[in-house]
Order: structure tokens, then C-alpha cells, then sequence
């Protein structure tokens, strides 16, 4: 095949993705670079004042598109950032007027007589986080002329030398579903930088292929995730609740070996936020994180306050929350990692966008410092892992490091250990087991559905419970139809056979988006076989980890596809 000629950038400094750890590391490096030439040109440094060149990429058409989280923020980073960012007019939906926790049985609602300290959330404020994330990549724009916006260019594949990553190539666009040139083909080009600040969000494409190769793995435990599904709801005045008003829930709909909970945000126009979180290392084959949200919805605490109530918008994303031992090591010569690209999420709080914008704000000081030394080492790099180690970040995380892992054997047995572990500054109640990744968890079908346990499909009444087509659409994804699918099976064999024997398709359950289908070869025929829907995609990276034999892989699709989450 004919090589392809690409252009070449240089970059002094590379940042990928623009969520809160990569909008945090622009801010703050535009603030360092301003900061820099203003005592240069008052004579307190000598020297000429710096004009290196930046840039961020960002895989969505415009930035926040594709923010999606529970959303609470803990303001402490942000605060930091920018002091002054409520008169900077930061859209705060509300400040937490009220916590409470419940349990809840099949039919019933038990309040919990106080709140967990982790779970307390005074000082905090509800979000949308796209909308937080428009706001921040608007006062980049508006404040640092020397940062570039590249929005509808995703990161494609890392570019390498002897010793690290030296950059990133962007996805070719204008290329047919069978891989051929169309007519506005444009090739990617290599942004060849000097450092790069990886922001991708969890389970990134990029970094998959870093961290195995550079080794920085080595010595650390597996990553843990959870799947998270949330709509939002517009509801009939007399059922809202005050905005800052704030629900979570353990139990119902899962079962106790699988964990995870529910959440429910009051915000402001008589709108809620409504959420389910599910572990993907649950043993249950059939597990289905849009399916136990919808079971969620139909609880009577929740369908109560839902009455009437119109859906909004649908979104999903895999969460980290492996804690401070999975997190990988967070340099190499010409990368740093941030945010949930890192696993700097905080599973006991279920909050990560204030972890993300310290991170991005740490690997922003420490690449200027490279910038300024002129050493892009990986020695040099090392200072932002020394940074985050001596930060918040990771006194933060310690305290909570076996959290997620307590919760392993059982949802009730974890309740116990993690309650010691807040007892205890997070030791482990005795040795701590080994850990192992999600997808080796699962159980077959026949094995997990005996008789102590039966599956029960899913009921939509349209009302208030949809099925995931319903949702796709209200999250706004939209894909270029004729491009090459951005998911990759390995073996399809192994899908249309070994996988239909072993599991029954889980990747038909797991998935929030229908994006999997395993349709008759024939009509009439009993064999069928994997067919994949890639435009009902919404990023969530579900697929890519809890496919039990590990042959999906999910890159990035062509420049500005995906879900468009408005107000999540």
C-alpha cells in the first residue's frame, strides 16, 4: 500500500482532549506563559518573553459535546484556578442544599439515619459539565491567544522514538466504511511534540497503547471500572424538589455481588438529573447498565418523583474507579497523564472532575518548566508524578485506595470492610487480595442463572422507562455513516461462535447503545452472527472493557461524531 503523505506541526507542548484535565491544563498554562512575559517585560527576568506553540485537540465538533458526568463538583481545584470564577460567571447550576442516602429493597426506601462523611457534599455544587466545559474552552479562547482549539480532530495513534512518545497522529477524514479514499479525503496530519499532556478521559485510546509499551503498568494493579447510565428529566413543578437537593442509593436493582448505586440531582427549571452506576467485574453475564437504570427509574422512590416528568437527554460513560494502586505511572520521556485517562477518580465520593482539573493543572506547571529548561527528559517528566504525589491528589486518594477493591466478594461484605477502611485512614482489614481485571469476573449463563437466580428482561413502557434506542436518540449522536467503524473485532470467530456458546453475546447487554446485534445469518435461520451499529456509539468504552475475551477495540471515530450531551 502507497505510503500517505501527511503534514507535519510542531508543538512545544501537545494536549489531548478537552475535558476538565485538559481545559485545566490550558488555563493554567496560559495563565504561567502571561505571568512569564509580564515580569520579562518589566525587566524582572531576563530574557525574551516565550511564544511557544500549543495546542489542544479535541475529538468532538465543539468542546463539551461530549461531557458527561454524574455531575457534583468539588469546587477546591477550580477555586484554585480561578478564585474569582463565580464572577467570571462559571454556570453553577446550584450549591448542595441537601444530602441524604437511602437503601433500597425491591419495593421499599429505607433513608439512612446519617450521611457517610464521603458522601457529604456541603460546599459542593450540582453542574453540567458541558456546560462547565464550554464556559472554560471559552475563557481559553478569550484569554490565551498563544493557545490553539483544535476541535473535530481526534487523536488517532501516538507517534514514538527509542525513548517515549515525541507526538500524536490525527484520524484521517473523508475515508469510505470499506476503507478507500472518498473525494474529500484529507489525510491526518503528525503533531510532532515536545511533550504531551494525555487528557483523554477513561480508558483512552492513545494511552492504551502507552502504557504497555513504555511500561507503565509495571507494578500497579489492574483498573477497575463502572458503567454509568443518566438521563435527564424536566418535571411538572409540584414534583421538584429545591435545586441542590441531592439523592444516592445503594441496593435495588442489583443484586449483592455486583456493585454500584444509584444518584439523583436536583437542578434548577424543575430539572433532575437521574443515574445509575454498575461495576463492570459484576459475575453477571447478562449485565445491562442502561437496563438496571431503567429498573432504577421504575422503583416506586424514583418513579414517584418522575411522575409526569419529561426525559431530556441520555448519556453513558465508563468510569475509573480502581483507586490510587491502579493508577498507572504518570510519566514517560514526552508524556504526562491526567485525569481519568489516569484513574484519579475517587470511587467513594463518585466524584473525579476535581482530581482531573489538579491533575491538569500539575502537568501544566511541570511541563513549563520543561518548557522553560529546555530538558524534555524523561528525568524532567518525572517532576509531574513527583508533583501529584506530594498534592492533594494523592492525599486524597490514599485514604480511600482499597475502596473499590472491599466491594470484590459482595456488595454487604464491602459495605463492613470499607466502613473499617474510614475508620482505619483506608488499611486493609487483613491481607489484601490480588487483583484481577473486570472481564475475568464473569459467570456463565448457566452457571449464574440457576435455580436461586432467573434473568428478567427489561420492561419499557415509553413513559418512564425507554428502550436504548429511545435513549441514543435523545442523546444526540450522530455519526458519519460511510466511514470505517471505529470498532475493531479482532476474531470474529470468536464472537459468532466460541463467544454464543460460552456467554450468550453479553456484549448485546453490556453495551448502553445497542451498538452490538447478533442477527439471523438468513431468514429463517438459526445462526446468527455479530452485526455492529456504530452510529448509535456514545464513547462510553464500555464494550472495549467488559468483552470477556478482550477483542474490541474502540478508537476514535472520524472528527466530530458522537453524542451531543446539551445539558448533561
Amino acid at each position: 500500500m502507497e505510503e500517505i503523505e501527511r503534514d507535519e506541526m510542531e508543538a512545544d507542548i501537545l494536549i489531548v482532549g478537552a475535558g476538565p484535565a485538559g481545559l485545566a491544563a490550558a488555563i493554567r498554562l496560559g495563565q504561567l506563559l502571561k505571568e512569564h512575559n509580564e515580569r520579562v517585560e518589566a525587566g524582572e527576568l531576563l530574557g525574551e518573553p516565550l511564544e511557544p506553540d500549543i495546542f489542544l485537540l479535541e475529538k468532538s465538533a465543539e468542546i463539551g459535546m461530549h461531557g458527561f458526568s454524574g455531575a457534583v463538583l468539588d469546587p477546591r481545584a477550580l477555586s484554585e484556578l480561578l478564585p474569582d470564577y463565580i464572577a467570571k460567571g462559571c454556570p453553577l447550576e446550584h450549591r448542595v442544599v441537601y444530602d441524604a442516602v437511602y437503601w433500597l429493597g425491591k419495593k421499599s426506601a429505607r433513608k439512612l439515619p446519617y450521611v457517610p462523611p464521603v458522601l457529604h457534599n456541603e460546599g459542593n455544587y450540582v453542574v453540567s459539565l458541558g456546560n462547565m466545559m464550554r464556559w472554560m474552552g471559552e475563557y481559553v479562547e478569550e484569554n490565551f491567544e498563544d493557545i490553539n482549539l483544535m476541535t473535530g480532530f481526534p487523536g488517532r495513534s501516538v507517534l514514538f522514538d527509542e525513548q517515549g512518545v515525541r507526538g500524536v497522529r490525527t484520524a484521517d477524514a473523508g475515508v469510505d466504511r470499506h476503507g478507500a479514499q472518498k473525494g474529500n479525503f484529507e489525510p491526518g496530519t503528525d503533531i510532532i511534540s515536545k511533550v504531551t499532556i494525555f487528557a483523554e478521559g477513561p480508558r483512552g485510546s492513545l494511552c492504551k497503547e502507552i502504557m504497555p509499551r513504555l511500561g507503565l503498568l509495571e507494578g500497579r494493579d489492574p483498573q477497575m471500572y463502572s458503567s454509568g447510565c443518566k438521563e435527564l428529566w424536566k418535571l411538572p413543578a409540584e414534583k421538584a424538589r429545591p435545586a441542590g437537593t441531592i439523592y444516592h442509593t445503594m441496593g435495588y436493582p442489583l443484586r449483592s455481588d455486583t456493585f454500584g448505586g444509584g444518584f439523583i440531582y436536583f437542578m434548577s427549571e424543575n430539572r433532575v438529573a437521574v443515574g445509575f452506576v454498575s461495576g463492570l467485574d459484576s459475575p453477571d453475564p447478562f449485565l445491562d447498565p442502561h437496563g438496571n437504570l431503567q429498573r432504577y427509574k421504575q422503583h416506586p422512590f424514583v418513579a414517584e418523583m418522575l411522575e409526569g416528568g419529561e426525559l431530556l437527554a441520555y448519556g453513558a460513560k465508563a468510569l475509573t474507579d480502581g483507586g490510587w494502586f491502579s493508577t498507572p505511572r504518570l510519566h514517560a520521556k514526552g508524556a504526562l497523564l491526567t485525569g481519568d485517562t489516569a484513574g484519579l477518580l475517587n470511587p467513594a465520593r463518585l466524584k473525579g472532575i476535581h482530581l482531573a482539573m489538579k491533575s491538569g493543572m500539575l502537568a501544566a506547571e511541570a511541563a513549563f518548566d520543561m518548557l522553560l529548561a529546555d530538558d524534555f527528559s524523561e528525568a524532567s517528566a518525572q517532576r509531574y508524578s513527583d508533583m501529584v504525589e506530594k498534592s492533594w491528589i494523592k492525599e486524597e486518594l490514599w485514604e480511600v485506595r482499597h475502596f473499590r477493591m472491599s466491594f470484590r466478594n459482595g456488595f454487604l461484605p464491602g459495605l463492613l470492610r470499607s466502613g473499617i477502611q474510614f475508620q482505619t485512614g483506608g488499611r486493609w482489614p487483613g491481607k489484601r487480595p490480588k487483583a484481577n481485571p473486570d472481564y475475568l469476573h464473569y459467570t456463565r449463563p448457566e452457571e449464574y442463572y440457576n435455580d436461586k437466580r432467573t434473568f428478567e428482561p427489561v420492561s419499557y413502557d415509553g413513559k418512564l422507562s425507554f428502550d436504548k434506542l429511545t435513549d441514543v436518540y435523545y442523546s444526540g449522536t450522530k455519526h458519519e455513516e460511510d466511514q470505517v467503524c471505529h470498532l475493531t473485532i479482532t476474531d470474529h470467530d470468536i464472537c459468532n461462535n466460541r463467544c454464543t456458546v460460552e456467554y450468550q453475546n453479553p456484549c448485546q447487554h453490556f453495551c448502553p447503545a445497542q451498538v452490538y446485534e447478533m442477527v439471523e445469518v438468513s431468514e429463517g435461520s438459526e445462526r446468527k452472527e455479530l452485526k455492529i451499529n456504530a452510529s448509535n456509539c456514545v464513547h462510553c468504552k464500555t464494550c472495549d472493557i467488559r468483552d470477556p475475551y478482550q477483542i474490541i477495540n474502540w478508537v476514535t471515530p472520524e472528527g466530530g461524531g458522537g453524542p451531543n450531551y446539551v445539558a448533561l
